[in-house]
């Protein structure tokens, strides 16, 4: 694509508003900041759109919207008349204009005939995945950039079952978004005449009713809950997002009765003043939280994303200080714990399977086993898992109760298909509140479970490349890991190599390939021989090439000295 010719287009364009079209100006002698914004578009794939909010052809504003809403629109109405009448659901988060966007995609789906449900305000992302099922819509659209930095904002789209579209749908998407003008070929309607005309229909309080039930319907223990509810405190941050009003009275209706928010976090600001990174994943942003929670005799700290769909948690030591508990070790403690209190509440279904991803803690499958359960991995994504689920399930072959993903995201029951911390931070609370009967907190849980299951440990390491230069260089670095693989790996030799984008695998010492379950996606495995794997794969969201390291040891220092020595290696590839 030519990219000044691009930039030219805009600028005669009469869809600009005068603001934007002097923003196109303001950078006319600056021909890599316009190579940046028009080199290409946002490529459009399974997690939808993401980028930065600017005025561009490779960034998030009302006219990419559109234009990624026509293409959609069209996927919808190949379903025929029948689609469009089920029509799609849309929500939106916190960040700024993602009203203004959600407006814009309802303006766009009624221009086309397809019947809208949008949300009246702001709501987590897992109601959304509820709200699809629960009406019968065709699909979901929600405008969301998680937990990315405040300059970002996102289009993520959803197929009937809940999920984030299949690969097949977002390909067609893309196909149809390359014939499709940006300016010329949207059809639109004015939000307030397709509310009129019936297109467009609000949702509200009852749905959030209905959300709840479902999620307090995971509940299996009350009764321990009540039992310590007079000295148990929790301290909760929703990052100014969307999580500021369900979760919370959800842990009021589990019995939490000393329940303390962060003041200043339940703000919402879609410009997150408070923290660099509204991320559950970076422990700095829990700082408000953890003056609180000392402040308040808390033991137990929960922090949700802007979307609402992760969630992490920070737990008193020892010492009064607050440790961070790692997603991996989150998901464990959930694992664990469920399939104790689902057995003492006669709950736990035969076949009963977790499901996690390929860069997610072996820990998770030692669990799982242990207990009787099956454990089964999917490419990361919850679009994957849940079609794991239903693969299983509609077999007969297995009946998922926990699914999750090192990077904080859980799904428990069956009235969504995505990430959802709703329901994760509720059955957080029941078992950190189930341990606290027990006179501990989750830091004692967690090494009551290393020294039953082994010491495992893991590390994500984030090699940022921002930039049109980024995307080049992580092409290249993927490209030369695989054309050249290395035959060791911090003087530990390399057993197995898989490539999980054609799904081989291939036994270093004898040179036989062999077929692997999953293939088709960018990601590179190299099982050693001391039993790491390390995983290597390029963000699906963010510009950077993310390197998993998955160990164990004899103890806690042997698997953290295992960290550190692989560590080093993943320093090489920065160069």
């Amino acid at each position: 694509m030519d990219f000044m010719k691009e930039y030219e287009k805009w600028l005669a364009s009469p869809a600009l508003s005068p603001e934007e079209h002097a923003e196109l100006e303001a950078i006319r002698n600056d021909p890599k900041e316009i190579e940046s914004r028009f080199y290409g578009p946002l490529e459009f794939g399974t997690a939808g759109l993401r980028g930065t909010m600017y005025t561009g052809l490779h960034n998030m504003n009302v006219h990419v919207i559109r234009w990624a809403t026509q293409g959609f629109a069209d996927v919808i109405a190949a379903e025929g008349e029948e689609g469009k009448r089920r029509g799609v659901a849309i929500c939106m988060d916190c960040r700024n204009h993602s009203m203004d966007f959600a407006r814009a995609a309802a303006e766009v789906c009624a221009g086309n005939g397809i019947h809208v449900r949008i949300f009246e305000s702001l709501r987590p992302t897992p109601e959304l995945s509820f709200a699809v099922r629960e009406y019968h819509c065709q699909a979901g659209i929600n405008v969301t950039a998680s937990h990315n930095p405040k300059e970002y904002n996102g289009y993520k789209v959803y197929w009937e079952d809940g999920a984030q579209l299949p690969p097949r749908h977002a390909d067609a998407i893309a196909r149809r978004l390359a014939e499709i003008d940006i300016f010329r070929d949207i059809r639109t309607m004015p939000y307030e005449e397709a509310v009129q005309a019936g297109l467009v229909e609000v949702l509200g309080a009852e749905t959030d009713e209905k959300f709840l039930a479902n999620v307090m319907a995971q509940v299996n223990d009350y009764e321990t809950v009540a039992k310590v509810a007079d000295t148990f405190k929790l301290v909760y941050t929703p990052f100014h997002g969307t999580g500021h009003k369900l979760i919370p009275e959800a842990l009021r209706r589990l019995g939490i009765r000393h329940l303390v928010c962060v003041p200043e976090q339940m703000v919402i600001d879609g410009n997150f003043p408070t923290v660099v990174s509204p991320n559950p994943e970076n422990p700095e942003g829990f700082y408000l939280a953890v003056d609180i929670a000392k402040r308040e005799g808390a033991d137990f700290i929960l922090g949700s994303d802007p979307d609402a769909d992760r969630v992490g948690i920070m737990v008193r030591t020892k010492d009064g200080e607050f440790k961070v508990i790692s997603g991996n070790q989150t998901g464990v403690l959930l694992l664990d714990y469920l399939i104790g209190a689902m057995k003492r509440a006669g709950k736990l279904p035969e076949k009963a399977t977790a499901l996690k991803t390929i860069v997610t803690t072996e820990m998770a499958r030692k669990v799982a086993e242990v207990n009787g359960l099956q454990c089964f991995d999917t490419f990361t994504g919850f679009k994957f898992m849940a079609e794991k689920k239903d693969q299983l399930e509609r077999a007969g072959a297995g009946k998922v109760i926990f699914s999750y993903e090192e990077s904080y995201g859980y799904m428990m029951g069956d009235y969504v298909r995505d990430k959802d911390a709703v329901t994760a931070s509720l059955i957080l609370t029941e078992m950190a509140a189930w341990y606290a009967a027990q006179g501990k907190t989750l830091a004692d849980a967690l090494e009551e479970l290393f020294e039953k299951y082994g010491h495992y440990a893991e590390h994500t390491y984030n090699l940022v490349m921002p930039g049109l230069d980024g995307l080049r260089d992580m092409a290249e670095l993927m490209k030369s890991l695989r054309e050249a693989p290395p035959a060791e790996i911090s003087g530990v030799k390399v057993a197995v190599r898989k490539d999980y984008q054609d799904g081989t695998a291939v036994d270093t010492a004898t040179g036989e390939k062999s077929a692997m379950e999953l293939s088709g996606s960018n990601v590179l495995r190299f099982e050693m021989a001391d039993g790491t794997s390390v995983i290597v794969r390029p963000s699906g969201t963010e510009p950077k090439i993310k390197v998993y390291v998955l160990t164990q040891g004899k103890d806690a220092a042997d698997a953290a000295a295992n960290l550190e020595k692989y560590g080093k290696w993943v320093d090489t590839l920065k160069k």
